[in-house]
């Protein structure tokens, strides 16, 4: 008979907007194991999944901290109250979290006081909402009535809200009847439960005692902290931009490229400075795909894209908001994970603004097994073969124009577009590697330029800083054979140093935090 081994939660503390999707491992008849979903539609041996949510409403009231909602708030900024500032605001876990946080905390009072409110609603505009009622306190008091008469969530249709239980204090409210659950304001400062229970699909009556989850207490999605964009020198040549972050110029177009971190690296053992709930893929998606959308870029490299969130979120996602997708995965020849989650690049690019003409791929694999064919002595083959094989690839397109600069001279000639997007993702210490990658990627480039008078733009994650051999030769088209980095070479792939050059004329570098890219040849 069909039955749960195992029920868990990605992360331990929900969020706001973010949903929840439990992992449920189940053992068939046949004794096989899996995590797939058996329906009612689809029944099993007879047999079927059905889940609930409950949100469980105690009646003591609750605050959540404003700087660190995972923890309950202990004391209250009477000043804020005070102010009319938002009493969410008002919120702190700890004494040392208040001193911690006031220089920030001490401009809310002073834009508070110098504020006019001329509507009653200039607060919110100022301080932005904390949920639907502007409140942090959740008094747990509430009737059924209390909240939306009628819910949907997951896949599941409208139906009305029920309280099932009564006990000491507490109320479990009904919130969801399908697998996944999104918590909405409702249930900041709440414990919610999960519920799946195997179901007589003959009788619909369960089968044995159900499995059953608690989260931890609800909190608020965090605000994001706003870019601190750097002004780069010529970047005024890429036009004016609009109110709304379009370009004005007929001739220009704007770039993002973005470095996503693949979920298969977020790991808080990697990133242990970082909460759970704020490295699990549910929040961080949201918050990516607002930021990319936000820009309203004409063109977007991602870097670290897994396989199956381009397919089955960045894709489709930004395909509704007018962008073409193709994508580049990652080579398996040292990944050994699931082969659905190995990250590539992804390359978009606004409909109303590019056609896409062509796309090639660079496999650096293939690269590094032509080298070793005929550079490399057959008995280093193998050790060279371990050192330069590394997955990475990168996507190059050739996109054509909608709009154009051209004067009465050229009436009708094509304005094409090279976009190259890679990840040079190598370990620091194999500096020849890099530098190897970088000069196969600007030579096969070079071979495009030749075939077309087509500008070229380099996009992407280089992890390389300023003055590196990599950065230089990127930007400068030639690498001083004095260079430090260049006495990395065990397998002299490097030499002749005078052949780490490359005729693309590329200008207009722009560093991100020492490690993105940007170069544009026109």
């Amino acid at each position: 008979m069909l039955s749960v081994l195992r029920v868990h939660l990605p992360s331990d503390i929900p969020i706001v907007g973010c949903e929840l999707t439990p992992y449920v491992l189940l053992r068939r008849p046949d004794k096989t194991v899996t995590t797939d979903d058996v329906p009612e539609s689809a029944s099993l041996d007879g047999h079927f999944l059905r889940y609930k949510w409950y949100r469980i409403q105690s009646d003591r009231k609750v605050a959540v901290c404003s700087v660190h909602p995972s923890e309950q708030a202990t004391l209250q900024c009477l000043g804020c109250v005070k102010a009319k500032i938002p009493v969410a605001k008002s919120y702190h876990c700890s004494p040392k979290c208040f001193s911690d946080a006031w220089q920030h905390h001490r401009v809310l009072h002073d834009r508070a006081a110098s504020a006019v409110n001329e509507n009653g609603n200039e607060e919110e505009e100022i301080f932005g909402r904390y949920n639907s009622s502007g409140s942090g306190v959740i008094n747990a008091s509430l009737t059924g009535s209390a909240s939306s008469t009628n819910l949907t969530n997951g896949s599941t249709p409208l139906y009305p809200a029920a309280v099932t239980q009564r006990s000491g204090g507490e109320t479990w409210f009904e919130v969801g009847r399908s697998k996944t659950y999104t918590p909405t304001a409702d249930d900041i400062g709440h414990v919610l439960k999960f519920e799946c229970v195997i179901v007589d699909a003959e009788t619909k009556q369960p089968v044995g005692h159900p499995n059953t989850i608690l989260t931890s207490r609800v909190i608020p999605a965090p605000s994001p902290s706003p870019r601190r964009l750097i002004p780069v020198s010529g970047a005024d040549m890429l036009g004016n931009l609009q109110s709304d972050g379009r370009v004005s110029s007929s001739g220009s177009f704007t770039v993002l490229s973005y470095n996503i971190l693949s979920d298969s690296y977020a790991s808080s053992e990697l990133y242990s400075y970082c909460p759970s709930w704020a490295l699990s893929w549910p929040y961080r998606r949201q918050n990516l795909l607002r930021e990319i959308v936000g820009y309203r870029a004409d063109i977007v490299c991602l870097q670290e894209v897994q396989n199956d969130h381009f397919e089955e979120f960045f894709a489709p996602e930004l395909d509704k908001h007018g962008y073409q997708a193709l994508y580049k995965r990652k080579t398996n020849e040292v990944y050994s994970g699931n082969i659905h989650t190995i990250d590539g690049c992804a390359t978009f690019f606004r409909r109303d603004r590019f056609s896409h003409v062509k796309k090639y791929e660079v496999e650096f694999n293939k690269a590094a097994q032509s080298l070793t064919e005929v550079a490399v002595q057959t008995t280093q083959k193998k050790a060279a073969l371990n050192r330069l094989v590394k997955d990475n690839v990168a996507l190059i397109v050739v996109l054509e124009a909608k709009f154009s600069n051209q004067g009465a001279d050229n009436p009708g000639k094509r304005q094409l577009l090279c976009v190259a997007n890679t990840h040079v993702n190598v370990p620091q210490e194999l500096k020849d590697v890099k530098i190897w990658q970088v000069h196969t990627l600007l030579k096969g480039l070079e071979k495009i330029a030749a075939s077309a008078d087509i500008p070229m733009l380099v996009c992407g994650d280089f992890n390389s800083v300023p003055g590196s051999a990599p950065h230089t030769l990127l930007a400068m088209g030639k690498v001083d054979p004095m260079h430090a980095d260049l006495l990395v070479d065990p397998l002299a792939i490097l030499r002749p140093h005078s052949k780490l050059t490359h005729q693309l004329p590329l200008v207009n570098s722009l560093i991100f935090r020492n490690c993105f890219q940007i170069l544009l040849m026109f």
